[in-house]
């Protein structure tokens, strides 16, 4: 992954584009969503507060109604003498008294709590009831309530006083009732109230179908509900101590409050429809602007790509490969803005003025390099000129004139040869014939004192030279090395190289007198011309300059002295010298036709 990450080319113009672009769309989107669902939950903790702080309200004056019951029926069966007389043994007459006047208390006592449906008090030795109630009970209803009254007071004498001290949920007659009772062993005194009277005060809170109020016991099961939801896939087995939204076919906002006095609680639900109102389709419009910003980012990738990036990538590859060396390089018409193709033209324009401008310079490069090449090769030529002189004038003395007709015939053929030396190449062949009528002029000069001895193979002499190239190593010879008291010998060798990569000719001229000193070597191979106290010898150096010239880096030279005694120069040139000069014509010829 670090790979392809670091393979990103996150500097260039493309890749910040994209970045910038994904990182402005983006957060508008997820602003959207974040904007949408902050909606949502700020009116969804509104109506959910709203709702509870009413069902709160209400449980709570259940709780108050049910918790004022309970102290006066425990102040009844503490205080009544009549109802202590019902869970007494009495005679059969003053029990009869007793239970009447205990029903018309009953009777009475129930107009003061609305909340309550009846009151009831059972006796176990009499195994009888009394009861009183608001509404009216049919006979079937009104013994199964006895039934369930009996089995309650029973099942309660026989448990704990604590585990008696709720409301609980009962179902009789097809409906749930939340029924309290508590007694002594003998005397049981209770009430009772439907799920569905605990609703009637709220059955106009939800109306035109806009939620419901229930009545639920502790695990979540509908006892009572103001409007029917059977269909609704409700769950109120979360608890209520935050709303939350429930339901299949429909959500359902769900608040609720459980009772302090039993195992029951009482719910408000709202649809959620209804409590966001026109919000969905706000919502809706919200999600529709966000696939629209999908949709739209692929394309303005794309047409920033077609309009911008396109036209970058084929001006960042035409500098690449002007870097590179390529000047032939343009960049190509094509359908792009009018800032694009203004670029575009100024940038082929500007190519071609530097094509012609490196074609100028190249010229003059050209034209300069021959100029000097003539330079060094002139310089040659004068220090010749007096020595040759001084020889003629000498003969003439001595009257040898068939020498002065053999020293005339030597300077007209190396004056000859030096006046056609503006060719910038010579066969080795001519050259070699040229060093051999030099030395035979110097042979004159120094008769007896100086001998040539050339081993160049019949196949190598057809190699082409710089003119004077080798006379001027063997005049350095003659200059430095000749001494009167020997005979010295001027060796001049050729071999082929075939090992390098192209195929190199060396020569050699190599003499049989002291040698190099070190200073002078020293001068040589660091390019400097030498100079001492007899002046300045520009020989060596010239040379050098010459085969830099002629061939660049395919050619080299070195100086050094041989064992026991004397110098050698050595140097390497190209077999097939015209190659150069052939590949600079091809460029020129090349950069004239563009």
């Amino acid at each position: 992954m670090r790979g392809r990450l670091s393979g990103i080319p996150w500097q260039t113009i493309r890749v910040r584009l994209v970045l910038g672009l994904l990182c402005m769309t983006i957060p508008l989107i997820a602003l959207l969503i974040y904007n949408n669902r902050y909606s949502v939950n700020v009116i969804h903790n509104q109506v959910a507060n709203s709702n509870k702080n009413l069902v709160s309200v209400f449980m709570k004056q259940i709780d108050d109604q049910l918790s004022e019951t309970e102290r006066h029926l425990m102040g009844l069966m503490l205080t009544e003498p009549n109802l202590l007389a019902m869970g007494e043994a009495s005679p059969e007459d003053e029990y009869m008294m007793a239970k009447s006047s205990v029903s018309r208390r009953l009777t009475s006592d129930l107009i003061v709590y609305p909340y309550i449906d009846g009151f009831f008090v059972y006796s176990i030795p009499r195994q009888d009831s009394v009861e009183t109630f608001r509404d009216e009970m049919s006979y079937k209803e009104l013994t199964n309530l006895r039934a369930t009254v009996k089995k309650l007071a029973t099942g309660l004498a026989e448990q704990p006083t604590h585990l008696n001290a709720t409301w609980r949920v009962q179902q009789m007659n097809d409906e749930f009732y939340i029924l309290r009772l508590f007694g002594d062993g003998n005397l049981y005194i209770g009430a009772w109230v439907k799920a569905k009277s605990m609703l009637k005060p709220l059955s106009d809170m939800h109306a035109e179908e806009r939620g419901a109020s229930l009545i639920v016991d502790g695990a979540g099961g509908i006892l009572s509900s103001t409007e029917k939801l059977a269909h609704a896939g409700l769950d109120f087995a979360q608890g209520f101590d935050n709303h939350y939204l429930s339901g299949t076919d429909e959500e359902y906002l769900v608040v609720g409050e459980s009772s302090k006095k039993g195992s029951f609680s009482l719910v408000s639900v709202v649809p959620d429809r209804l409590i966001l109102e026109n919000l969905p389709y706000l919502a809706k419009a919200a999600w529709v602007v966000i696939v629209i910003a999908l949709v739209m980012l692929p394309l303005s990738l794309w047409f920033l790509r077609k309009v911008l990036l396109l036209p970058l990538q084929k001006m960042t590859k035409a500098m690449r490969r002007i870097g590179e060396g390529n000047f032939n390089t343009k960049i190509e018409e094509s359908p792009v803005q009018d800032e694009f193709q203004l670029v575009n033209r100024t940038f082929n324009h500007m190519i071609t003025q530097i094509e012609e401008l490196k074609i100028h310079i190249y010229e003059e490069q050209i034209s300069k390099q021959r100029a000097e090449l003539k330079h060094l090769q002139l310089q040659i030529n004068p220090h010749f000129f007096m020595n040759s002189l001084n020889i003629v004038y000498n003969l003439a003395q001595v009257k040898q004139f068939s020498l002065i007709q053999e020293m005339t015939m030597c300077l007209v053929h190396y004056f000859r040869y030096t006046l056609q030396s503006n060719q910038s190449l010579v066969l080795l062949r001519d050259e070699l014939k040229h060093v051999r009528n030099f030395l035979r002029i110097q042979q004159l000069r120094f008769p007896n004192r100086l001998s040539i001895d050339i081993h160049v193979p019949e196949y190598l002499q057809e190699t082409q030279v710089p003119p004077l190239l080798l006379q001027t190593f063997v005049e350095n010879v003659v200059k430095h090395a000749v001494r009167m008291d020997d005979t010295n010998t001027v060796t001049i060798e050729a071999s082929l190289n075939e090992l390098e990569e192209e195929p190199t000719v060396i020569l050699s001229v190599r003499d049989n007198g002291p040698g190099f000193s070190d200073e002078a070597l020293e001068a040589i191979r660091s390019g400097k011309q030498q100079v001492d106290e007899k002046g300045e010898h520009i020989g060596l150096w010239n040379a050098r300059e010459r085969l830099r010239l002629q061939y660049g880096d395919r050619s080299w030279m070195d100086c050094y002295n041989d064992e026991p005694h004397g110098a050698v120069v050595e140097m390497g040139i190209p077999l097939r010298a015209d190659s150069s000069h052939k590949e600079e014509k091809d460029d020129v010829s090349a950069s004239n036709r563009g």
